[in-house]
């Protein structure tokens, strides 16, 4: 028996198994869930006229296409925004922290100007290329702007000419920062100091990202909903992820054995892979998500199908334990790679072309490919390969394997 291989076998196996008990429920909980599951916040904004702009079919479509890039740039996935009547906008923003920040995010006209000594409005915000917040000196949270080609022209000219004097940075008429020039800037690149922290500085960097609204927009109704799904169809749905996922653990180690405790294993890294992945990518956890998460474990538990079943096939050719198992996974790869493979185009195309819930379907089922596939071939095959050196089990059968004919009794 080779000690050392058995030792890596029990080491990996408890880390995953410890690891999935203690951290699988907290990680899931702290996954931001969609309004199916959770609910938040329901906000009625009105487009208004003003002296300097009217309300028209065009203005409330760009001031939609505008609410949408602000509500991806503070990362809240899976929202709601539908127009009613001529005038109006309904956003959903589903489990949303601090709804009073977001909302007034939302209505915020953002109009960027840069004016000169005199009050003459030289650059706006349609000349901004792009706006990141980042540490400056004395780690003073800072918005770095860059400016489209003409842009840079003009802030050039606008530096060259009051160099000595300040210039004004206003937001919505209100001065944000009067830096005075001390030379010509040229490049394209300015800042804005005077943010109180790094969050403020990231909200402002995302306004001036997603352009400034064409006409002023007031909210009008602003509350809180509850899941749409309702507490019992949340609770079954985890029940019927509970059951199907044990279902799945008990069939593979009723019909593999030890193959299928190693599957099981690497199933278990499986799910926790998952559920890390849409924590740190920010995912919103839906019905369909769900559905698309359960979808992917059977595609996982089938990639071991196939392999196990391979690996019994050489087993009956008369080859080694080692030499089988190797042969299996690689026989059985061509064709698992080929179901994944189209599985992720059916998942893209699902996402280019639905909205809201089918596109976090589409996602966690595409994650959940990619990620099946490094646990079925990757995490099983060192697994086994562990177990089969060790030398403690010699006899296929225990892995689900009929001996090959010359040497059955």
């Amino acid at each position: 028996m080779r000690w050392d291989s058995m030792t890596k076998f029990l080491v990996i196996t408890f880390a995953i198994i410890l690891g999935f008990v203690f951290y699988a429920k907290p990680v899931a909980l702290s996954i931001r869930q969609g309004l199916d599951l959770q609910g938040g916040t329901h906000v009625v904004m009105q487009a208004v006229d003003t002296p300097d702009a009217k309300v028209d079919n065009d203005a409330v479509e760009r001031v939609v296409q505008i609410i949408d890039r602000r509500i991806n740039g503070l990362g809240l996935t899976e929202p709601t925004i539908q127009r009613q009547g001529k005038d109006r906008i309904i956003v959903d923003l589903p489990g949303v922290k601090d709804p009073d920040s977001a909302i007034a995010m939302l209505g915020r006209t953002a109009l960027l100007e840069f004016k000169d000594v005199t009050g003459k409005t030289v650059l706006t915000g349609k000349d901004l290329k792009n706006s990141k917040a980042h540490a400056g000196q004395n780690s003073q949270p800072v918005v770095g702007l860059e400016f489209n080609d003409e842009g840079a022209k003009k802030f050039a000219a606008l530096t060259a000419q009051n160099i000595g004097k300040p210039i004004s940075i206003l937001l919505d008429g209100n001065v944000l920062t009067s830096p005075v020039v001390q030379e010509v800037i040229t490049g394209g690149n300015a800042q804005i100091s005077g943010s109180k922290n790094m969050e403020d500085a990231e909200h402002l960097a995302i306004l001036l990202r997603s352009g400034s609204l064409p006409v002023k927009v007031e909210v009008m109704e602003t509350r809180t909903v509850g899941p749409t799904l309702g507490q019992d169809s949340k609770e079954m749905s985890v029940k019927a992820f509970g059951i199907g996922t044990i279902s799945v653990f008990v069939f593979m180690l009723l019909f593999y054995r030890m193959s299928g405790i190693v599957a099981d294993i690497a199933l278990l890294l499986y799910i926790m892979l998952v559920l890390l992945a849409m924590k740190y990518l920010h995912a919103t956890l839906t019905l369909p998500g769900i559905a698309g998460i359960i979808l992917s474990i059977g595609m996982a538990v089938d990639a071991n199908v196939l392999i196990f079943e391979r690996f019994k096939e050489e087993i009956r050719k008369g080859k080694t334990l080692r030499s089988a198992m190797e042969a299996g996974f690689n026989k059985a790869f061509t064709t698992i790679f080929d179901s994944n493979i189209t599985t992720i185009m059916a998942a893209v195309v699902l996402f280019y072309l639905g909205t809201g819930p089918i596109k976090g379907f589409a996602i966690t089922l595409a994650l959940g490919v990619v990620l099946s596939m490094f646990s079925a071939i990757v995490v099983t095959r060192e697994l086994l390969r562990f177990l089969i050196g060790s030398n403690l089990i010699k006899n296929p059968a225990f892995f689900g394997c009929a001996a090959p004919k010359e040497v059955r009794k």
